[in-house]
């Protein structure tokens, strides 16, 4: 791809998702930087000519196997991420989408370690990525009528 995650010149464009299935959400284990060996939301970087709800359904089915619906609304996160000296080593603009688990059981690739359904109530159990609780919290108290009908 054009751009470069590390140090890249402008902001890199990805998305992820609060995939819900039986009133738990997905988080997946992070075996890369950045974040490597803390827990997050599934999710990767848009490809060029890629729709970002395309870019959802990819993701989920690459890294953990399973097919999602999509919600139409997303929230806005910004991951910058210093180096020790103080440079610019990654800088992420991510569109959280909420989704409903429509089929498969995971087979986390090897962009995550693991993955699992956990209650929404025992995310303080988990070592995640900055502000991921807050996300969950906020796309899942979320009520619009087409979350509704994702099963949220």
């Amino acid at each position: 791809m054009g751009t470069e995650r590390t140090y890249p010149d402008h902001p890199v464009l990805a998305v992820g998702a609060v995939v819900v299935r039986d009133g738990k959400v997905l988080l997946v284990l992070r075996s890369r930087e950045p974040g490597r060996g803390l827990w997050s939301l599934p999710g990767g970087v848009v490809h060029p000519g890629e729709t970002l709800k395309a870019a959802v359904v990819r993701e989920l089915r690459e890294e953990c196997g399973i097919e999602v619906a999509v919600a139409e609304t997303a929230e806005v996160v910004e991951r910058l991420i210093q180096d020790a000296e103080g440079r610019m080593q990654y800088h992420y603009v991510i569109l959280d989408y909420q989704a409903k688990w429509l089929q498969g059981e995971l087979a986390p690739s090897d962009e995550v370690g693991e993955a699992r359904w956990v209650d929404p109530g025992s995310l303080y159990r988990y070592r995640l990525t900055h502000g991921t609780a807050d996300v969950i919290h906020r796309l899942l108290a979320r009520r619009s009528g087409e979350v509704q009908d994702l099963g949220a």
